[in-house]
């Protein structure tokens, strides 16, 4: 097979996983885009980790097909794994050695490695990550994020085609968020596929191009970050003291209206559907409704999740 076919950096056809009679993962047909930053979502227990592992060839699949960077994995494994960073449940490291050591040792485990630029590199993946100036300080010190930092940094000792990173801002707060958000913009420039999976929606519709979502072992929808966004029907919402009017209104261009009272007026709200907004106002207007407010509202990423797997996305694993 050839490199990255159809421009795709992962594919997977009809994936299970079963663990005696449980299906961890049910006939999943991924498709990540070369390039893309991509974000994988979904409920505790979904069969997102475990897709995840027999995707890096951690794990075997029952049945199924899963191609990486244009190989079959695992059989391609010493081929394809080192063009992959991985930082996958979490990093582990040896306390006592210091987070330089730990990445030298790590570096050194990998056979094509050069052990020439090997102390560049590390110097180099640690300021990359903003831990330059803790590199020498024992592992057993670090916090939390900056331990997750460090898993980052591993990723990212060679030139990668992809990385995978599991909850890479797990740990970290609002600033390092925002630097772990700008690295990944940054990896992408380079032309690196960047596979997250998180539980931070937020996150992932303000850095990923691309998103799927798992379910009880089955993949629900993937696409474009816009494509899911438009799964959902837009939501219209009028504030007008002229409730009844505005419901009638709504009814006459196939609307169903659910109106909410407040103090001094209503809030009136539709599912949009196929109607066109444009038209909405106007026919308002033509009835003489009094309009204190207007908007259409588009479903955001956690609107289709929820909507999808039934769950908040703060269980997500």
């Amino acid at each position: 097979m050839t490199r990255d076919a159809g421009g795709m950096a992962i594919e997977t056809a009809g994936l299970t996983k079963r663990f005696g009679s449980q299906v961890a993962v049910n006939s999943v047909d991924l498709s990540v885009p070369s390039g893309s930053v991509f974000g994988f979502l979904g409920p505790n227990g979904s069969g997102k980790t475990t897709t995840i592992r027999m995707l890096l060839g951690l794990v075997t699949a029952t049945s199924g097909r899963a191609t990486v960077l244009g190989h079959d994995m695992p059989g391609n494994a010493l081929a394809v794994l080192p063009e992959v960073g991985a930082l996958v449940e979490g990093p582990g490291f040896y306390p006592f050695l210091s987070g330089a050591a730990n990445l030298h040792r790590l570096d050194g485990a990998d056979r094509l490695a050069p052990s020439a630029t090997r102390s560049a590199r590390v110097e180099t993946a640690l300021e990359r990550v903003g831990l330059g100036g803790v590199g020498n300080k024992k592992v057993k010190a670090y916090s939390l994020g900056m331990k997750q930092r460090l898993g980052l940094a591993n990723a990212l000792l060679s030139p990668r085609r992809l990385i995978v990173l599991d909850e890479p801002t797990n740990g970290l707060d609002p600033q390092g968020t925002r630097e772990v958000r700008s690295l990944v913009r940054s990896l992408t420039e380079e032309g690196t596929t960047v596979f997250v999976s998180s539980h931070l929606l937020a996150e992932i519709e303000q850095i990923c191009t691309h998103a799927a979502i798992m379910s009880v072992g089955n993949l629900v929808a993937q696409g474009t970050i816009e494509d899911l966004r438009s799964v959902g029907a837009p939501t219209v919402t009028v504030s007008t003291p002229d409730a009844a009017e505005t419901a009638s209104v709504f009814a006459t261009l196939g609307l169903a209206a659910e109106i909410t009272h407040t103090d001094d007026a209503a809030v009136v709200t539709a599912q949009l559907g196929t109607v066109d907004p444009d038209a909405i106002v106007p026919a308002l207007i033509a009835a003489n409704v009094r309009i204190r407010g207007f908007s259409v509202l588009r479903p955001s990423l956690e609107d289709l999740f929820v909507q999808l797997t039934g769950e908040g996305f703060d269980i997500v694993q």
